[in-house]
């Protein structure tokens, strides 16, 4: 990653954390609760650049726009909500799960190869 990329990425990133200010305040509250569920969770897409959390934004602002609740944007299960928009999307832990099962997948292979 060059400087370029770097300096372009930290001005994105604080275009976006403007946007998520300018929201009203129970906007802003779910918003940070849903980017924690996202680090922890970790969905792969999340740091390949802002797409999902910008698709947030964008979602939070129209709904803001038209007057609406924060929970009646999401819902009342903001989790699920979460879940529901990384269905499809590989996470860390999937890539980390399906590494423990090729090492093992191998090394039982290597025992009972010797076995034969």
């Amino acid at each position: 990653m060059s400087i370029q990329d770097m300096i372009k990425g930290k001005k994105e990133w604080r275009a976006h954390v403007a946007r998520v200010k300018a929201l009203p305040q129970d906007y802003q509250f779910v918003y940070k609760e849903i980017q924690k569920y996202f680090f922890k969770v970790g969905p792969v897409e999340l740091t390949e650049g802002m797409g999902l959390l910008s698709g947030i934004v964008d979602l939070f602002e129209e709904g803001a726009a038209l007057g609406k609740g924060v929970l009646e944007v999401t819902g009342s299960d903001v989790a699920a909500f979460c879940d529901d928009l990384i269905k499809d999307s590989k996470t860390y832990a999937d890539i980390y799960q399906e590494s423990i099962d090729d090492a093992v997948n191998k090394s039982i292979k290597k025992v009972t190869d010797k076995k034969k």
